[in-house]
């Protein structure tokens, strides 16, 4: 017996609670989607980026926060929860004592991809977070081994492949020593 979709606002979704510990995105249909977890490689990137990123922002003298997947971002079109982002320190206050939900948008953003998020990962995220005003978005894409950064210019990013050992050029992180080998084969 199959369940009937849910559909939902954005405003039902942001007060959803189903009295589960289960996680939810609302997809582009404004269907609820429960979001599975991810396999170990997966939760590995994760860890490892916010790892380095936290060491970066701490050998630069940088105000950013990374954060991993709690934190929610209000597109223009509706709530996506990335993998990893860096958020701002008003930011950060913003969500203190509140829901984990920016309203603006977040200088940095990581997707890992898996089976399931190609299309949105490389394509639609894309989209809403050109469209939403991310300065920088990183695609990490194990399934293919490269990884992909996309810079802001105008309202369109300009995207630049990296795979094996390239060193990853960034402009929230613009001496990061990590290659597309390091963040794909983490180890920490």
């Amino acid at each position: 017996m199959s369940q009937t979709p849910l559909k939902m606002t954005v405003e039902e979704y942001l007060s959803y609670n189903d009295g589960t510990d289960k996680r939810y995105e609302l997809d582009e249909n404004g269907v609820l989607v429960e979001t599975l977890p991810g396999t170990g490689e997966h939760e590995a990137i994760i860890t490892f980026l916010v790892f380095r990123f936290f060491l970066e922002k701490e050998r630069l003298g940088l105000t950013l926060e990374p954060r991993s997947n709690g934190v929610e971002v209000m597109t223009k079109k509706q709530p996506r929860r990335p993998d990893v982002l860096m958020i701002t320190p008003q930011q950060a206050a913003s969500i203190e004592n509140t829901s984990a939900i920016l309203k603006t948008p977040p200088p940095l953003i990581v997707e890992v991809v898996s089976p399931e998020s190609v299309d949105r990962d490389y394509n639609i995220k894309t989209l809403e977070y050109a469209t939403f005003g991310v300065d920088e978005y990183w695609i990490v894409d194990p399934l293919e081994d490269k990884v992909t950064v996309c810079l802001l210019i105008g309202k369109v990013y300009n995207q630049t492949v990296f795979t094996g050992n390239q060193q990853i050029v960034s402009l929230t992180f613009p001496q990061i020593n990590a290659t597309a080998q390091k963040i794909l084969a983490p180890q920490l």
